[in-house]
């Protein structure tokens, strides 16, 4: 692996995150989207315990409305690394009543998510789950601490969290609480893509500009597909996109852009005065949205 000789003080901070969490916790699992923060946090863990395989699963929870690149770097991913993968389906909550399927112009499986999670969490009983958000993000995740405590219903309590002073981290619940850590929450977006950069990292075609079947709704950049609404007078055209966030298709919005290379979107990033949850649909249904979800057990 390539820049062990350079020190970079947030890849040993989170280097020392994971290691924490190996040691703390007895069944940890590190939270899979298929997308860069996530893919990111592979990496780290690939130097956390080299030469060691990576100690723990990988969970995927699947809307059933991902993008096939994702899905396709998914298991390639998986397969050359030799790690494992457990996967969970949105769609067996629905067929189980847990859940219901939205209707309309706004409709998304994104929500629908948190029950999948939570019933994953104790199928399989995890006391950890690792996952890429970042304080710089959203609002909701800037009061994260890295070990997030949840109740035994998964719930956050964003008013109850624990000191995390001199780098201290309490793994320290009771049972039926587990603890979601975010390994590179002191990270920007920036630092993720120089951070994929330097490390030449591969990540799903999606987040490189390509021309893509859109429509334009409330100022953003729709994908024109089977999953996401779209009413008769929406024209669809091609446009040259690429996708700064990556949840599934109904939830998220392209980006109008050139940047083809690494080079061209860590430009691109470094200039932009967008937030990229800016082009998170789900994020927009109110003002508190992420915290909302947050509170009831979502990632």
């Amino acid at each position: 692996m390539s820049n062990l000789l350079i020190p970079n003080p947030k890849e040993a901070e989170s280097i020392h995150i994971l290691r924490e969490v190996a040691a703390q916790f007895e069944r940890p699992v590190l939270l899979f989207s298929g997308g860069k923060d996530s893919i990111t946090l592979v990496r780290l863990a690939q130097k956390a315990f080299y030469p060691a395989r990576i100690p723990f699963p990988l969970l995927h929870i699947d809307t059933g409305h991902n993008f096939p690149e994702t899905i396709e770097f998914r298991d390639q991913l998986v397969a050359e690394l030799g790690l494992e993968l457990i996967v969970r389906n949105v769609q067996d909550s629905i067929n189980q009543g847990k859940v219901t399927e939205e209707r309309g112009r706004y409709a998304s499986r994104n929500t629908l998510q948190t029950t999948t999670l939570l019933d994953a969490i104790e199928e399989f009983k995890f006391d950890a789950c690792i996952g890429g958000a970042r304080r710089d993000e959203e609002k909701a995740r800037a009061k994260e601490r890295v070990f997030s405590v949840r109740d035994d219903f998964g719930q956050w309590d964003e008013k109850n969290q624990r000191p995390e002073l001199f780098d201290m981290l309490n793994g320290r619940i009771h049972q039926g609480q587990n603890v979601r850590v975010f390994p590179i929450s002191n990270w920007t977006e920036l630092d993720v893509w120089e951070y994929i950069k330097t490390e030449n990292i591969a990540i799903p075609s999606i987040y490189f500009a390509h021309k893509r079947e859109v429509f334009f709704r409330d100022g953003m950049v729709w994908t024109a597909n089977e999953h996401v609404y779209r009413e008769s007078h929406e024209e669809v055209f091609e446009k040259m996109v690429r996708f700064r966030t990556v949840g599934d298709m109904t939830c998220t919005a392209a980006v109008l852009s050139d940047a083809d290379t690494l080079d061209a979107v860590v430009a691109e990033i470094r200039d932009s005065t967008i937030s990229e949850r800016g082009a998170r649909i789900d994020d927009k249904r109110s003002e508190a949205a992420m915290e909302s979800r947050k509170k009831v057990g979502y990632f």
